[in-house]
């Protein structure tokens, strides 16, 4: 706590163009992350897989993500935390070249996990670089600037993803990433402040944070939240093409609509998430639950379709702010041991979302898959109640 006090009182301004350049890479990683969304049929087909097999293409890069997010500050050590970020960017630019070049389904896992670790190392340490690249009363604004990266990247990415892999091949998406993932490492070393670690970093400030109920539960309830979100997400592009029943140009136009809502989602966080963060902690499994549900009962509606996926989308940009701003105000004194642990967390959720809705998928239906997701959207609601009790104590 000290230690970011101290980095406020003497940086003589924020560092906007470094934050903007973090939200550069949040974009680059969120659309290499969750590319294969858009690309699951033509990847499945060109690497002679089953859809539900591919999409475990995304819990491979979750598995090493949990893995790195848990020992990045340990093994890191005293190393600046700059050239930190500068080494993730360098891994997700090769990961990318090794998913456009695999030969076969096993090639494509090793970028994934290369891709992974990228995520883990990045994601544990992004809250805590942004909390001292700018003052404490701009962390919200500047996660929310981080986060348009999101918006970006899911109105952007998946649409086009699909649509020029429909006309060029899906490996050729992968290659147009990676002109952009350099000029962001290039843009990185420029923009970004020397971040020397305050002190070297180990697992005990982990386990002192799981000691405090309220942050245990909190941990909990963002679990249940993103696996909800990412049962779903994951395999969206099977149930736009086997319940909607859209073709290739109809499904771009739906995950263009999905990532353009983002845009009202990053506006309200930057906008709404002031005073006490309890109130908003429900939204993300509410909304995203409530329009899945609303995917099952009316989706074979393009129309209706459309609208839930808007109703998604502008949440789903809103969600990683919201747990995020959590997350600074209540464990601010330990904001690198708490990124690890959120980070951690987040990919476990995703990495069993997509496993357990692979599943669902291959052995039963899509139906059974999206069911899934709302039930564990309903257990995040039971969790969270009023919010209260994911506050540190005194905390309005």
């Amino acid at each position: 706590m000290a230690a970011v006090a101290t980095d406020a009182r003497t940086r003589p301004r924020a560092a906007w163009g470094a934050v903007l350049s973090m939200a550069l890479c949040v974009a680059m990683l969120i659309a290499s992350e969750f590319m294969p969304v858009s690309l699951l049929t033509p990847m499945a087909e060109g690497l002679h897989a089953t859809e539900g097999q591919t999409g475990q293409a995304i819990s491979v890069s979750g598995l090493f993500a949990v893995a790195a997010s848990l020992l990045i500050t340990t093994v890191a050590g005293r190393l600046n935390r700059k050239w930190i970020m500068v080494a993730m960017t360098g891994f997700m630019l090769l990961s990318l070249v090794l998913v456009a070049i695999a030969p076969s389904f096993a090639m494509l896992m090793v970028g994934r996990a290369l891709l992974g670790i990228c995520i883990g190392g990045f994601w544990a340490l992004a809250t805590a670089v942004i909390i001292r690249l700018v003052p404490t009363s701009e962390v919200p604004r500047a996660l929310a600037l981080m986060y348009g990266g999101q918006a970006i990247a899911a109105a952007f990415a998946a649409p086009v993803g699909s649509y020029l892999g429909g006309l060029f091949g899906w490996r050729e998406v992968f290659w147009a990433l990676t002109p952009i993932v350099a000029v962001n490492l290039a843009w990185h070393v420029v923009a970004l402040p020397s971040l020397p670690a305050h002190q070297k970093q180990d697992f005990r400030a982990m386990f002192d944070l799981l000691k405090r109920r309220y942050f245990l539960r909190g941990l909990m309830a963002c679990m249940l939240s993103w696996g909800s979100a990412f049962t779903m997400f994951t395999y969206l592009r099977p149930f736009l093409e086997k319940v909607t029943g859209v073709d290739v140009t109809t499904l771009s136009v739906l995950l263009l609509l999905l990532g353009c809502a983002g845009f009202v989602g990053t506006w309200a966080a930057g906008r709404f998430l002031k005073g006490s963060i309890a109130p908003f902690l429900k939204l993300p499994a509410l909304v995203m639950g409530g329009a899945t549900f609303g995917l099952l009962l009316f989706g074979f509606s393009t129309v209706a379709a459309g609208l839930f996926m808007a109703i998604w989308g502008a949440m789903n940009t809103m969600f990683s702010v919201i747990w995020m701003t959590w997350m600074s105000q209540n464990a601010d004194d330990a904001p690198e041991a708490a990124g690890s642990l959120m980070v951690a967390a987040i990919q476990t959720s995703i990495l069993l979302g997509a496993v357990v809705g692979g599943l669902l998928l291959d052995g039963i239906s899509i139906q059974a898959t999206f069911i899934g997701s709302v039930v564990l959207a309903i257990l995040a609601l039971v969790l969270i109640g009023n919010g209260q009790r994911m506050l540190r104590p005194g905390a309005a």
